[in-house]
């Protein structure tokens, strides 16, 4: 590691992605977006009307909030979080002789001898 000729490779890299990251700084600053901040009523409520449009009470006019797009994002996010956890499961797990063994393997048993003793 202490290889100049390693070090040398590695700032070239380095110089590319500070750039970019200062096009990008300075486009987001530079930005406009051509509409004006616009507010909820102070007494409509977020969650509620994510929940009258997941339920489709919408209709009904219950909620004052039209929550399309916050449904959307809630539902996008459920999915991503179950795919991660379904992931880490799957990794968790591993398999030995054909079977599948828990990630603990036999930490917490005895492995069915009789009268619990560990030997």
């Amino acid at each position: 590691m202490s290889n100049d000729e390693s070090r040398g490779s590695k700032i070239a890299p380095a110089i590319a992605v500070g750039g970019l990251f200062a096009v990008l700084a300075a486009t987001v600053n530079a930005a406009t977006f051509g509409f004006e901040e616009v507010g909820f009523p102070a007494d409509a409520s977020i969650v509620h009307n994510i929940g009258y449009a997941l339920f489709n009470l919408a209709e009904y006019e219950l909620g004052s909030v039209p929550s399309e797009g916050f449904l959307a994002a809630f539902l996008i996010a459920a999915v991503a979080l179950d795919v991660a956890v379904d992931g880490a499961v799957y990794l968790a797990k591993r398999e030995e002789d054909d079977t599948v063994v828990s990630a603990l393997g036999q930490a917490f048993t005895d492995g069915g001898r009789d009268g619990g003793d560990r030997r």
